[in-house]
């Protein structure tokens, strides 16, 4: 007789949530950190040039030589820093997790952090250590310091800046917690071309760091294309735990060319850090609103009954993210993508129409 999926799945699997994506179609979508702009008509041209010739009868290049090329010069990787490509950061997490995964390791990180931290840690098989930020999303470097003394976690995650919080940590108190950590230390820089800072020139200074990046923020989403940056003697090891051809042949080929345009994504990355200003400001002036600065392309902010008010956005056509209940930091919190002008101030007029009235 066949065994039931409750005598063969892992009890740990069978009692996770699956990641939900909620339908969008037909809203004003500021959810999921997506930039907002989409490409020139000349560039899609050349995309739809690219995509008619492409050899998709064939694997792509299992190294994606050509690509990692392009993504040397456009991020200015450090000399002697290696480079690994995944579909998505998601899957580089996966790939990182998987190569530590020895019986016992502990995956660490902060938290409220970028949720697949944890998740992935669970795909693995790994013991999760989520170590609490302070009252301000700031990093608690006494706790941090004590909890790697105590689990020795072979990898942690730093997001930077940080999701869902939206802020930078002191760099500082990163640049300790890398020199105390006994395994690999990874700075995830998904929001980099928002923020300004980077831990990418540390490379050469620490032999346990690693940078990860998406080109998802810059406007790629759809390409699925992540990188991880450092030595190689790490990058070598993680690399045989990686899928063959994980990065398509329409993936490498487009994100190759659009790099080449690096002067537009970076023009709209500027659009987008001064909609952030306009739109942390108009926030801040709704009553009964919390915004939290933001060095990334979305906003968190905090208002009483979060739920409802999630609900009655959504009435009006606006989707953004519900975090009440994700965390006890994030209590009645909910999270807005920087969107265009317009969608921005759609947001805000459906916003301000949903904020419960003062009795």
């Amino acid at each position: 007789m066949a065994m039931t999926p409750e005598q063969i799945i892992r009890d740990e699997i069978r009692a996770l949530a699956a990641y939900h994506v909620p339908d969008s179609q037909g809203m004003v979508k500021l959810d999921a950190m997506e930039n907002p702009y989409g490409l020139p008509r000349e560039i899609e041209e050349e995309i739809a040039r690219l995509v008619a010739t492409a050899p998709l009868n064939r694997y792509p290049d299992p190294a994606a030589r050509t690509l990692k090329l392009r993504l040397r010069e456009t991020m200015s990787i450090p000399e002697g820093a290696e480079l690994l490509l995944g579909n998505g950061s998601d899957e580089l997490i996966q790939m990182l997790a998987l190569a530590v995964a020895r019986p016992g390791a502990v995956l660490m990180s902060v938290e409220p952090s970028f949720v697949m931290f944890r998740l992935i840690a669970d795909f693995a098989g790994m013991r999760y250590v989520g170590v609490p930020l302070g009252p301000g999303f700031e990093l608690d470097l006494p706790a941090l310091e004590s909890a790697l003394r105590t689990h020795r976690p072979a990898l942690i995650f730093l997001a930077y800046p940080n999701n869902p919080t939206g802020n930078l940590f002191d760099a500082q108190a990163m640049e300790r917690i890398i020199a105390m950590s006994p395994g690999l230390v990874v700075v995830d820089e998904a929001y980099h071309a928002f923020a300004g800072r980077s831990f990418l020139s540390r490379l050469t200074a620490h032999a346990n760091l690693l940078v990860m990046r998406t080109l998802s923020k810059l406007g790629l989403a759809g390409l699925r294309l992540g990188l991880l940056m450092g030595g190689p003697q790490w990058l070598r090891e993680v690399d045989k735990v990686r899928l063959p051809y994980n990065v398509n042949v329409l993936s490498q080929q487009v994100g190759e060319l659009v790099l080449r345009h690096r002067e537009l994504l970076d023009r709209q990355a500027a659009a987008i850090r001064a909609e952030r200003t306009r739109l942390f400001a108009r926030l801040s002036g709704l009553a009964g609103v919390q915004a939290f600065p933001s060095e990334a392309n979305f906003i968190l902010f905090r208002t009483a009954k979060a739920d409802a008010v999630f609900a009655a956005l959504k009435a009006r056509a606006v989707l953004i993210k519900n975090l009440n209940g994700s965390h006890p930091m994030l209590a009645d919190c909910l999270r807005v993508t920087v969107g265009t002008p317009e969608e921005n101030d759609r947001f805000i007029d459906a916003l301000g129409a949903s904020l419960p009235r003062a009795a």
